[in-house]
């Protein structure tokens, strides 16, 4: 009873009038500008403040009553994540455990600060009890620390060794974890840089690892033990050493299977990813399918990740040339209800996709009844071969593959008059916006049709086609997600579907 009268003298002084968050019956109020906040948001409609105040209030976003309004429901949006559901059937034990000892580690902090310590001592305890269960280090300090003054303050000699013994030990797992942690985020600082900026980073990398295995041979913490599997990934990966890479993966996966207390949603999610990629860059088929058909299970279907998966399991399925069940993959994506509720760039980006699906079926729909079975609804070849192709800066090589598929299309349509013109848009890219470290590949491929422009589309006439396609091929396909590298179909193959349309 004395918990409940602590807690209860708090909040009688110190409670609020309302508690505003979003559930299940304030969005029923469907002309409350928080809710039509809200959906618009859930559904992707904003890019900027500016966005959001004109659709809102037809007014500028420095307007007092959208800022009133923004900072309102702000503060409704935080309010609500101490009310998430966490026992949805996709999240681990784990990961339930870790928000809400969390959440009850906010409130150990407020009742100490507000004078309620024997409630407070009582829920670090309990929170103290989870956290050993799963190794949350952070929280085992934290609580212990509470435990400790608690025990000081009531004599308890016997607990005060007890909590100061979980300290003493803990604290090193702590800062160990804490290495694991900046060794893993330098890895990625460096993930995205060409290896030729960095010559020294494949050393540091190597090291890097090394230590990651000590630290895990020294410390059971399932922290340590993932950056490690994770930085030894990322090694490989930026090394493009794929077969160790899949082997890391196993061994990640193995290490969960072994430890389902400490499973966790998301890493078991980049390892299933990662080997996804790897499959893709040694163009395994028939692994990656196995693969992904025992992945899917996991994923929870329609979020950020599973669509991230999807890509790449399109993707390969594009560059083995199993057209049929890239076309099925494709449909399972961008059909799903929450495709629509993406960023913008990925949907942009399957979109792209869908362009080159379509020239797929037109190509080789003529000698393939199957595929003569899947049109895609919707899709007009004229709209895109009419599209100016205006994708902003950053997104360039958008422009470089859509203004590829056009020149497919034309070609499979003899329709050579339309070819010069883009190519030489394509010229234009290649001289003046396509940096030559991240998109050496797209370069060397618009050289390449450079030539065939030069020679009047007379494959007999070309010359220096060698030397850019051995440059081309110097430097293999190498997809991390980041679009400049990115390839719908491998231009090793769309150069050999190019010349077979002129001999």
């Amino acid at each position: 009873m004395k918990h409940l009268i602590e807690i209860a003298r708090i909040v009688t002084k110190r409670k609020v009038r309302k508690i505003e968050i979003f559930d299940d019956h304030s969005l029923r109020h469907k002309n409350s500008k928080f809710n039509e906040f809200y959906e618009a948001l859930r559904a992707n409609k904003f890019k900027s403040d500016r966005d959001a105040a004109q659709h809102l209030y037809g007014c500028s976003p420095t307007d007092p009553k959208y800022r009133q309004l923004k900072s309102r429901f702000r503060k409704r949006l935080l309010n609500t994540l101490f009310f998430l559901d966490v026992n949805m059937p996709s999240a681990s034990n784990y990961d339930r455990a870790y928000y809400s000892c969390n959440k009850d580690w906010t409130l150990v902090n407020t009742l100490s600060w507000y004078g309620a310590p024997h409630t407070a001592a009582q829920l670090a305890r309990q929170v103290l009890t989870t956290s050993l269960k799963f190794q949350f280090t952070d929280l085992i300090v934290n609580c212990s620390r509470i435990l400790r003054a608690y025990s000081a303050e009531t004599g308890d000699e016997n607990s005060f060794e007890e909590y100061n013994n979980y300290i003493s030990e803990y604290t090193h797992t702590l800062e160990a974890e804490i290495r694991s942690e900046e060794i893993y985020q330098r890895v990625i600082i460096n993930y995205n840089l060409p290896v030729s900026k960095k010559p020294e980073l494949a050393d540091q990398v190597q090291a890097y690892c090394e230590t990651l295995v000590n630290l895990s041979k020294q410390y059971s913490s399932p922290v340590i033990h993932y950056n490690m599997y994770l930085v030894w990934v990322h090694r490989y990966e930026m090394e493009q050493d794929f077969d160790a890479m899949l082997e890391v993966c196993e061994q990640g996966e193995k290490y969960i299977a072994q430890n389902p207390l400490f499973e966790q949603e998301s890493k078991l999610i980049t390892f299933q990813t990662k080997r996804m990629s790897a499959y893709l860059h040694m163009l395994n088929y028939r692994d990656g399918r196995i693969n992904a058909e025992k992945s899917l299970n996991h994923f929870p279907e329609g979020t950020e990740t599973w669509f991230t998966f999807m890509e790449y399991y399109f993707l390969l399925a594009m560059h083995t040339e199993n057209y049929i069940n890239a076309i099925a993959i494709f449909n399972r994506a961008a059909g799903h209800p929450k495709f629509k509720k993406l960023d913008s760039l990925i949907q942009e980006k399957w979109s792209i996709f869908e362009g080159y699906v379509n020239y797929i079926i037109e190509s080789e729909g003529k000698t393939n009844k199957v595929l003569r079975l899947h049109p895609q609804k919707g899709f007009r070849a004229t709209k895109l071969l009419n599209n100016p192709v205006l994708y902003p800066k950053e997104q360039r090589i958008f422009s470089v593959l859509l203004i590829i598929l056009q020149i497919l299309f034309l070609l499979e349509r003899k329709s050579f008059s339309g070819l010069p013109e883009r190519i030489e848009r394509l010229k234009k890219y290649a001289n003046r916006q396509l940096r030559k470290e991240e998109c050496h590949r797209s370069i060397q491929f618009i050289r390449l049709l450079q030539q065939l422009n030069k020679a009047n589309f007379q494959v007999e006439e070309m010359s220096n086609t060698e030397k850019y396609y051995a440059s081309l091929k110097s430097q293999p396909f190498f997809y991390r997600g980041i679009v400049s590298g990115l390839e719908v179909i491998p231009y090793e193959i769309l150069w050999k579907r190019i010349l077979s349309y002129l001999k």
